[in-house]
């Protein structure tokens, strides 16, 4: 190999190319290229979630969360699915609350790159509408980042 020169290398890589392009392209492809995966809500344990069945809205102390969740859309514009909000009364105080448990649609959106973690994307705002009752000076609408 001493004694080559770089018009050689040249010569030898376009060698390569060449008989890669004479040989069928499923004997020269490339592992496949990974298909876009969904765009994943992340929960309290930074976990990815798609779909899930329940979500935890108040990380912190629980006093909060969605609960028998069901999906009807999950693209990358948006999820939307109804569930019930279990929200805790915290009367007299939230260690001795009762939770009540209100119907809702839900909406995620807001999908942007995921740090950390290459090609995937998830969901930022978290939408939920109460459809009939709802805690007392609760809006209809309340919209949490996540």
């Amino acid at each position: 190999m001493r004694g080559w020169g770089a018009g050689t290398a040249v010569l030898i890589g376009a060698g390569a190319v060449l008989a890669s392009a004479a040989l069928p392209a499923a004997a020269v492809e490339k592992a496949p290229v990974e298909r876009s995966r969904a765009v994943v809500v992340v929960d309290c344990a930074r976990n990815p979630q798609v779909r899930p069945g329940s979500y935890m809205i108040a990380c912190g102390d629980g006093n909060n969360a969605l609960a028998s969740l069901h999906w009807s859309q999950w693209n990358r514009s948006g999820a939307v699915g109804a569930g019930r909000n279990l929200v805790n009364d915290c009367i007299p105080a939230c260690s001795s609350g009762h939770f009540h448990s209100y119907p809702v649609s839900v909406r995620l959106d807001r999908a942007r790159p995921w740090a950390g973690h290459h090609g995937r994307s998830h969901f930022t705002r978290l939408s939920v509408t109460y459809t009939s009752a709802r805690p007392p000076h609760a809006p209809r609408t309340e919209t949490f980042d996540v």
